[in-house]
């Protein structure tokens, strides 16, 4: 166990400032192809339908483990040789990410939607690739210790990037218009690029010529995750640790409305106070990581977001209350930045540095299809068991994930992989 003082100076490499760059240009291509982009096309004119349709352009996010393994494996021509796997492909996507999302603010999505339609998702495919490569480096330049810090930056730039990409966005549009800020926030591309240039990774290896690339890119880095000891186990644990947290998500903005609290006072408590308390709740889960390890801090974590739920139970009886709508999104938003900074760590633990992207996107996966599955049906729980119900019933969510994580520990108890660096782009 370290000393508190030793677990806060980890966050003085200098590599966490590339991570914390790294974090906001990973959120910013992705909302601009989502939240803000339906912003954009509203101004444009278009329907509430279509717009609708337009949220169909996320499927990448969702299906990016099916070419992750060529990105771990494939060598670019020209680049990989000077500049590595990890490298080339990076500034590969954010260059196509730039051309592209000038060509998107520059279609006319009423007389052209197809033109629009098409960029939208090769944004949405090359910012999941960039994804992809992103979280290879963070789980490659940092040792086993570090990672939770090294999640936590990322995360912290991530919002960063939220906030710029959206309520940013928003604001300038008004002043500048949409095309200027696509093109602005496209070019700010380039201090990612520099970034990842600048930025010093494990020594590369060109890639063997391999004889079946099935068999050594995608079959080989699933059979070596089936290694792990108790790997059902992990697997139930990753799709169960943040189920009270996911479930709530799709609901609570229709709780604020309904309790008769304005756009104005939703966004500022949100947008202001809930971020704040994401990025500490996110430093602060890399510290007890670090401070007490990974299973710890993962049962300390998954409490915290159970109870977090609680006080929007006393919201939703409470009426019109800001006292309780600012406890309830802190609470809310600190205990989920904590988890999920200890979560990413523990999900970056599990992956061989010789199939990192590959690994890391199938997990990352498996987190997915809770929230797409349970979240869908939340509502309908509300309808049935009503508000506070729900959230008591959604606290008691986190068991599942704490007694899995309790087996765990106790029948197989994580040891550090011993990889070759080598191994690593």
């Amino acid at each position: 166990m370290k000393s508190w003082k030793n677990a806060v100076a980890v966050y003085r490499d200098p590599k966490m400032v590339a991570m914390l760059v790294l974090g906001m240009f990973s959120a910013i291509p992705f909302v601009l192809v989502f939240s803000t982009m339906s912003f954009w096309l509203s101004d444009c004119g278009v329907g509430v339908k279509a717009v609708a349709a337009f949220s169909l352009v996320r499927l990448p996010y969702s299906f990016k483990f099916l070419w992750a393994p060529y990105i771990d494996h494939t060598p670019l021509p020209f680049l990989t040789k000077r500049l590595g796997q990890r490298k080339s492909w990076a500034i590969l996507f954010q260059i196509c990410l730039l051309c592209c999302l000038i060509a998107l603010v520059h279609t006319d999505p009423l007389t052209n939607p197809a033109a629009t339609g098409i960029f939208a998702v090769l944004i949405a495919f090359f910012s999941a690739s960039q994804d992809v490569v992103f979280d290879a480096l963070r789980i490659e330049c940092f040792e086993k210790d570090n990672q939770a810090a090294a999640a936590a930056t990322y995360i912290f730039g991530y919002r960063v990037g939220m906030l710029i990409a959206g309520a940013g966005a928003l604001s300038l549009s008004d002043m500048i218009g949409w095309v200027r800020v696509y093109e602005a926030l496209a070019v700010s591309g380039v201090l990612g690029v520099f970034t990842v240039l600048c930025l010093k990774t494990p020594v590369y290896e060109a890639p063997k010529e391999k004889k079946n690339f099935f068999q050594d890119a995608v079959a080989a880095p699933i059979k070596d995750f089936l290694k792990n000891q108790g790997w059902l186990l992990i697997v139930l644990f990753i799709i169960t640790y943040k189920l009270c947290e996911t479930t709530i998500g799709t609901v609570t903005p229709k709780l604020y409305k309904e309790l008769g609290f304005s756009n104005l006072e939703i966004a500022a408590i949100v947008k202001l106070w809930g971020v704040a308390a994401t990025i500490a709740g996110g430093f602060l889960g890399g510290i007890l990581v670090v401070r007490f390890g990974l299973f710890k801090s993962l049962f300390i974590c998954g409490i915290l977001q159970g109870f977090s739920n609680l006080p929007f139970a006393v919201l939703s009886v409470s009426g019109n209350s800001m006292f309780w709508l600012t406890v309830s999104i802190v609470s809310d938003n600190m205990a989920a930045g904590m988890a999920t900074t200890a979560f990413v760590a523990y999900m970056s633990s599990l992956c061989n540095t010789a199939y990192t992207a590959t690994q890391y996107a199938l997990l990352s996966s498996l987190t997915a299809l809770p929230r797409d599955l349970l979240s869908s049906g939340s509502g309908w729980l509300v309808v049935w068991m009503g508000w506070p119900a729900f959230f008591v019933f959604t606290a008691f969510l986190s068991l599942p994930g704490l007694g899995l994580l309790w087996l765990l520990n106790r029948r197989f108890p994580q040891k550090p992989r011993d990889v070759p660096s080598e191994d690593i782009s």
